[in-house]
């Protein structure tokens, strides 16, 4: 599982090379494969190419046109319109075919989140009692805010139940087999939870496990590529710090 690719070649690489190792039978990709960045075309050719289940993110329908991207933050903005100029129509044209939301062997799949799978950043228990209340399926997958994280609510024995969450680090496990579940991957290509490593997420259908990993890639590299071609200076530097 993979999410919030945003244009960093190096990162996705790294991300695959990892993902190939575990041998997983399906790759699903949570959206925001362009944004950022500055190479669309290499990451939605790779994203294309390995993944099974693609949805499209908020920077994803912002190039394509399917929403205003008024209200984004000016760096946004800027890779907004670069990627518009700069990608190739067959990066348009397969990232206008998707969907933000969907289902896949009965987990949900959601950009951002159940109630709103664009928009909604889902990073506090208030709103991940909203979440997992909106979600058809008992365990969700959403990306948008770019922190590998995760939210749990026990099954209910007469009173109501409250969510508990944690950020997940490298190598955390965590048992499905009970209770309501909203899992968030962490970003590949930008990370904001203070590890700049690039974030996946394993998920063992069968034995109803997740557990979260992080990969080591060339930031500088995916920083140059972004100040060769012309995008904002702070989208190259938080790479290095994951923020």
């Amino acid at each position: 599982m993979i999410s919030d690719v945003h244009s960093n070649l190096p990162a996705l690489e790294a991300v695959l090379e990892a993902i190939e190792t575990a041998g997983p039978d399906e790759i699903w990709c949570l959206g925001d494969v362009v944004g950022y960045g500055a190479q669309p075309d290499e990451c939605t050719a790779l994203v294309r190419e390995r993944c099974a289940f693609v949805l499209n993110g908020n920077h994803d329908l912002a190039v394509t046109g399917g929403i205003d991207a008024a209200t984004f933050s000016e760096t946004a903005r800027a890779a907004v319109d670069w990627t518009k100029e700069n990608a190739s129509a067959a990066t348009i044209e397969f990232l206008k075919g998707l969907s933000p939301e969907g289902a896949r062997e009965g987990f949900g799949l959601f950009h951002a989140s159940p109630r709103d799978p664009i928009w909604e950043y889902v990073l506090s228990i208030d709103q991940a009692e909203a979440g997992l209340d909106a979600q058809r399926e008992r365990v969700c997958l959403i990306g948008h805010s770019h922190v590998a994280l995760f939210f749990t609510r026990p099954p209910s024995t007469g009173r109501r139940s409250f969510a508990t969450g944690a950020q997940a680090g490298d190598g955390d496990l965590l048992d499905l087999a009970e209770g309501e579940w909203l899992l968030n991957p962490g970003s590949v290509g930008q990370p904001r939870d203070g590890d700049p490593r690039a974030a996946w997420l394993e998920l063992d259908t069968d034995d109803g496990t997740a557990r979260y990993h992080r990969v080591a890639y060339d930031a500088l590299a995916a920083g140059a590529a972004i100040l060769e071609a012309g995008l904002p200076t702070a989208l190259a530097e938080r790479l290095q710090i994951g923020r």
